[in-house]
C-alpha cells in the first residue's frame, strides 16, 4: 500500500463519522455530558479544521476564518443556536472543502507527502511539518471528534450505529 493510499483510507473512515453529526441535524445542541461539545459545534470546528488544511498545505487564507470565534480551538460550544451559521451551510462547505482535500491528495505522490508545508501553526510543526504529517494528522482530528459525535447521538435517543451480527459476535 501506498502511503498516499493509507491517508485516503485514514480520511475517508474519518469522513464517515460525519454521519453522526448530519443525524442530529434536527438536535444540534445535544450535549453528550455537562460541558462537552455538541453536534453544531463539532461540526464547524471540522469544517474550520478543514480550511485550516488547505491554509497550512498552500499557504491560502483559511476560506472559513470568519468562523474561527465559533468553532477555533480554545472556544466553548454555545447553546444559543442563533449564534452558529445554519447546519446546512455548515455541512455543505465542509463537504466542499473535503472534496478540494481529496482532490488534492488524489495528484499528491508519495514523495510529495515528505514536502514542508506552506504555512504550518506556530508550535505544531512536529504534527505539521510536513504534507503527510498535516494530511494525517488531520485524520486522526477528525476521528477524536467523530467520537465524541457518536456520544452526542447516543445522548440525543439515537441508536447505536453499529449494531455487530451474529457471525461478527462469534468471531
Amino acid at each position: 500500500m501506498k502511503a498516499t493510499d493509507a491517508i485516503r483510507l485514514a480520511l475517508e473512515l474519518s469522513d464517515g463519522d460525519m454521519r453522526f453529526l448530519e443525524e442530529m441535524r434536527e438536535a444540534p445542541l445535544t450535549r453528550p455530558m455537562v460541558g462537552g461539545n455538541h453536534p453544531l459545534w463539532l461540526l464547524g470546528h471540522l469544517t474550520l479544521a478543514e480550511g485550516r488544511l488547505h491554509q497550512i498545505l498552500l499557504g491560502e487564507p483559511n476560506p472559513v476564518a470568519r468562523w474561527k470565534p465559533l468553532f477555533d480551538w480554545g472556544t466553548e460550544p454555545s447553546d444559543d443556536r442563533s449564534v452558529y451559521p445554519p447546519f446546512d451551510e455548515i455541512f455543505e462547505t465542509y463537504r466542499r472543502l473535503r472534496s478540494r482535500t481529496l482532490e488534492l491528495l488524489a495528484a499528491m505522490s508519495d514523495e510529495d507527502l515528505d514536502q514542508p508545508t506552506k504555512s504550518p501553526p506556530p508550535g505544531l510543526e512536529e504534527w505539521f511539518g510536513t504534507v503527510g504529517q498535516t494530511l494525517l494528522t488531520i485524520a486522526l482530528h477528525q476521528g477524536y471528534h467523530g467520537g465524541q459525535a457518536s456520544v452526542a447521538r447516543r445522548a440525543g435517543g439515537k441508536q447505536p450505529s453499529f449494531v455487530p451480527s451474529r457471525e461478527l459476535r462469534e468471531f
